[in-house]
Formats: C-alpha cells, structure tokens, sequence
C-alpha cells in the first residue's frame, strides 16, 4: 500500500489560484461565522514512532491465545500467506464502489470470479456479490421467499441465536410471522416440523451443521418443505460443503451462509461476509448487486453489474432489499483463499477439523463424569460437565488455552485443522487433572 502524501502548500494555491480564490479559508466563506468552529480541542499530533508504540502498549493488554478450541460461528483456520499477500496489493485496497456497471473491470471481474466459486461450492446456479454477514443473508434469504400469500417463516431453534436474533429484528415491524421450529436432542423436532407446515409457510430455514455442531436430516427436512409447496432455506459452514453434500446436491432452493473461515481471520467481530446463492429461477430474487460476464464491441471479455434489484434502480416498491453494496474486499480474500487451496486442499482442511474433533470427543468421553451431548457433529460438540463450567475455562486461560464457548446446554467446543494432536492431548489432561481435584 503507497503512503498517503498530502498535497503541499504550493499545490494547494495553485488550485486556489485556478478557481479563483486567494486563500483556503475563502472556500468556506459561505458559511455563516456563528456556526464555524474556531478550534478543536485536540491533543498534539505524535510521530510515528510514538504511535506504534501508544498502539503497541494498547495491544499488549490483550490476551491472544495460542491454544483454541472455540467455534460458536467463527473458525480458525491456517490461512496461506499469499492469501494476505495478494489481497493487500494497492489495486485492492480501494474503497471504491462501482455504481457505474460498465467501469473498473478489476472490481468487476473480482466479484464474478467470488460469484462462480460460491456457485461452485454450494452447487447452486446463482449467487451475488456478497451481504454483510451469514446473518444478514439468512434474513435476506426469508425476503426472497415471502409473498402475499405465504407470509409464515419457520425457523429452525437449533439455528445460531444471532441469526435467529438478526431474522426476528428483520421482520419484527412486517407483515411476517416468525415461528420457531422446537429442538429435541440438539437436533431440530422433524415430527414438530410436520404439524407446523401449511399453506401459509413461505420457507424453512435451518443451519447445517446448527449451532450446537450437529448435523441436521436436511434431506428430510427439504422433501417435507417441498412437499408443502414452500421453500427450502439452507445455512451451511461452507467447509462443510468439502466433505458434506452441497445444498444444490441436498435440493436446497437458497444457500446462504457465513464465509469467514474462507481465508478471513479472527477478528473482534469482523468484517466477515455472507453468502448468497439460488437458482436461476430465483435469481431476480437475489438482494445486493450481481456481476455477469459478456463481451465488449471488440468481441473481448468484459464484466458488469446486472439485475441489481435495488431501490436506486428500480421503484422502490418494487425492490426486494436495500442493499446496495458488498463486502468487496472479503469477497476478494475468499476468493483468493479458494483459489489457493483448490478442492483438494480444502477437502483436506474439512477432513482434518472432523478426524480432529472426534478424537478430541472420543478422549474427554474417556474422562469420569463428563457427557458428550453430541452424537452427530461435524467439528463442534457439546459437553456435560462434572465442574463449573467457567472455572474450568479460567483454570485453562491461566495455561494460555481458550476452552470452548459455555452455554446453557454445556461448554460448546471446536476443533480445526490448527489444533494438533498435542494440543488436544494437553487439554483433555488438563481437564482430566482438573476434575479430579474439584470432584
């Protein structure tokens, strides 16, 4: 990234000079005195130097782990160091967005590249250019579905409770009835399922795997919702996709999801990215901005923005979402992390972060007096356990070591391709010595 150089002095009077102006201050002459501000109480400015170091001093009050083995909807996992490399090249790190569909190729191209490989992934047709987060698509995707007929939305309980919160915030002032469909051991009630579906359901939506790891009967789950004539709504962890059936494969009619372990990091909240993609018959549907390719008049390949089905392009009253931007530069990382990796290389990370959990699983069950809650699972579980759930955690922050996520089923776990045999081995002795101290 070039440093920013401001303009200098001589630069600054020669425009002045051209628009006709003798001074900066003219500029503002138009605004009545009473209002200006005279001076801004502001602390002097530090060089660089002292800035790293304030900064520094700041981060060193944080506690990184070294060790983790927490999920919950944010995944670590080894991200290629020419992912950042590539991502961080100035062409890249633009704010630009581009309103005007037949300009910046780059940006253009960039997202039809994102577009095809989510389509590729998750076996669908269609998919846009991005939303703001895995929840955010999730209540985008019920907006697909609603009409004047159907305005019943059922939502799996065993969905992440910010998507739930995200979907319900959405809809709390609309016309559309929110209705949870009940979780019996951890997994969503089929037999409630049935009794719930009727004419007035729009959609389904469930999280494969859910929140608490397990793996849904999502094929079950989509013939009961087709079978009623309503759509199917599928959120999946797209790392999933490497080793499960795709949600086109599945029969799903929107595929939606959080893409954040695609070669984005850990951060304190984001930014993250959600994932949209259906059929073509529900693409006019699709919220947000589309990138398609054709040709330019020389015959060459060219890209623009198409079917933007947005209020600054259409009437507003007929515009599905107002959305009218995209994750761009995230969307660029998951591409190049895709890229990078290839099928097989994500296979391989899917593989691992199973093959990992389970015997992470398999040896805590070896433990006296802790419960696997989970049977079915992916990479995440849950466990019951014979001590406070947060002074375990405690107890491991002190040996660097971020424990699972405690919820009011148990102490929700993960494992990916990042955490290593001894680690695994380190914790569940660590937890081993702990109950039997405590017990």
């Amino acid at each position: 990234m070039a440093n920013y150089i401001g303009t200098t002095s001589a630069e600054q009077q020669k425009m002045l000079q051209k628009i006709g102006l003798n001074q900066l201050e003219d500029l503002f002459k138009e605004i009545p005195e009473a209002v200006k501000v005279s001076h801004l109480n502001l602390p002097a400015g530090k060089s660089e130097r002292e800035v790293r170091q304030a900064m520094s001093q700041l981060a060193h009050k944080n506690q990184v782990f070294p060790t983790v083995f927490r999920g919950a909807g944010a995944y670590r996992h080894y991200i290629p160091s020419v992912v950042q490399q590539i991502a961080s090249k100035e062409e890249f790190m633009t704010a630009y967005t581009p309103y005007q569909p037949e300009i910046s190729q780059g940006i253009l191209q960039s997202i039809f590249e994102y577009q095809t490989l989510i389509c590729e992934l998750t076996g669908m047709e269609a998919a846009n250019a991005s939303v703001y987060d895995g929840a955010t698509a999730a209540a985008e995707a019920v907006n697909m579905c609603t009409d004047k007929k159907r305005k019943k939305v059922l939502v799996a309980a065993t969905m992440h409770p910010m998507t739930i919160a995200t979907i319900e915030t959405y809809y709390r002032y609309r016309d559309v009835e929110i209705e949870l469909i009940p979780e019996v051991d951890n997994q969503l009630d089929i037999a409630a399922l049935k009794e719930q579906l009727d004419a007035t359901v729009a959609c389904t939506i469930v999280q494969q795997p859910n929140y608490w790891g397990a793996l849904e009967n999502v094929e079950e789950i989509i013939s009961l919702t087709h079978d009623n004539q309503s759509k199917a709504v599928l959120s999946v962890n797209p790392m999933t996709n490497a080793l499960l059936k795709s949600p086109g494969e599945l029969g799903a009619d929107i595929a939606v999801g959080e893409a954040q372990p695609l070669g984005l990091p850990l951060n304190f909240g984001g930014a993250y990215i959600g994932f949209m993609a259906t059929s073509n018959k529900m693409i006019r549907k699709l919220p947000g901005r589309i990138a398609g390719q054709t040709v330019d008049n020389q015959g060459r390949r060219a890209f623009v923005l198409t079917l933007q089905a947005r209020e600054q392009h259409i009437r507003r009253e007929k515009s599905n979402s107002n959305i009218c931007s995209n994750v761009a530069h995230c969307a660029l990382t998951v591409s190049i992390y895709l890229s990078t990796m290839g099928p097989n290389g994500l296979t391989k990370v899917a593989q691992q972060s199973y093959d990992k959990a389970h015997y992470f699983a398999a040896e805590l069950a070896k433990i006296p007096g802790i419960k696997i809650l989970s049977q079915n699972f992916f990479h995440e579980f849950v466990t019951e356990m014979p001590i406070d759930d947060e002074i375990l955690l405690a107890e491991l922050a002190k040996q660097n070591i971020l424990g699972g996520l405690p919820t009011e089923k148990g102490l929700l776990w993960c494992a990916t391709e990042m955490n290593t045999k001894a680690e695994i081995d380190l914790v569940v002795a660590a937890v081993d010595q702990m109950i039997s101290e405590k017990v």
